[in-house]
């Protein structure tokens, strides 16, 4: 079922299953989606790495994140675009950029138990009942269950990854530091160039990310990085070199050396071993 306006908007709710599993692909671009299994054995890899979801299990994904789909028995997928909801410039009523999406290298996944489904699939229900509703409020309503269903996965996201009762203002700082990695990677490679963006110094950075147990902020930069460098090398056919500069680098003997740093391998030989494979 899709909701559309002449304006742009746009979201839709799915049921996928082994019939229609290539409309977790199709029309994907500048969107922005929630594939919420309810089977097990559910195989996908997502930007080279394979992964088996189950049932209650829930994922989040952009525009960017390249899918490759081994098996779906049956799931729910909801897909937005900006027009229809812009996590960006209303994140202070989500909370979601950063965490659910635009989290830098990371994949989002939570697996909801019992209590989460009985606000959620009700929720679920709601949607679905009023995307057959046709008048002046459904613009108005179909936002609202959005927000409250990115509100409800938030909270659950933030549960099982410890941070729920972490000082707000540090969750927000790693949260705008994702963000800004996603949004700037192909320029900017150090942490300091990411500190000035977010008026806090280095050694703060590295301190609140050392409180949640995360990866150091260089680490999360380099990842990033290196990440779109793969996606480039399986997916497009573009040379070594133009990928390095696309990325921001001068040649391709310092991108190489890079990239081998982090993988443990030239993107050369990464490319011979994907096509191998």
């Amino acid at each position: 079922m899709k909701f559309t306006k002449e304006t742009g908007e746009y979201l839709e709710i799915l049921e996928i299953t082994s019939a229609n599993i290539s409309s977790v692909i199709e029309s994907n671009a500048n969107k922005l989606t929630v594939l919420w299994f309810d089977s097990d054995e559910n195989i996908l890899a997502v930007d080279g790495v394979e992964a088996t979801y189950s049932t209650d299990d829930i994922i989040f994904l952009t525009e960017f994140h390249k899918i490759e789909i081994k098996a779906i028995k049956h799931a729910k997928l909801l897909r937005f675009n900006r027009p229809f909801y812009c996590i960006s410039e209303h994140d202070g009523e989500v909370g979601c950029k950063g965490l659910l999406f635009f989290g830098s290298a990371n994949l989002p996944f939570i697996h909801i138990s019992n209590e989460d489904k009985k606000k959620l699939g009700p929720l679920w229900d709601v949607f679905l009942n009023e995307l057959q509703s046709e008048d002046e409020h459904q613009l108005e309503m179909l936002q609202m269950l959005l927000k409250r269903l990115l509100i409800l996965c938030t909270r659950i996201y933030k549960n099982q990854t410890d941070i729920i009762n972490a000082d707000s203002d540090k969750v927000d700082l790693v949260r705008n530091f994702n963000y800004l990695v996603e949004t700037h990677f192909k320029k900017k490679h150090t942490v300091a160039e990411y500190a000035d963006l977010l008026n806090k110094s280095p050694k703060t950075l590295s301190n609140v990310f050392k409180l949640f147990g995360h990866k150091k902020p260089l680490q999360f930069i380099q990842d990033r990085i290196v990440l779109e460098a793969k996606r480039q090398v399986i997916y497009t056919d573009k040379s070594i070199s133009e990928i390095g500069y696309e990325l921001g680098f001068d040649d391709v003997q310092t991108f190489s050396r890079y990239f081998k740093k982090i993988e443990g391998v030239s993107p050369t030989d990464y490319k011979q071993t994907k096509k191998v494979s």
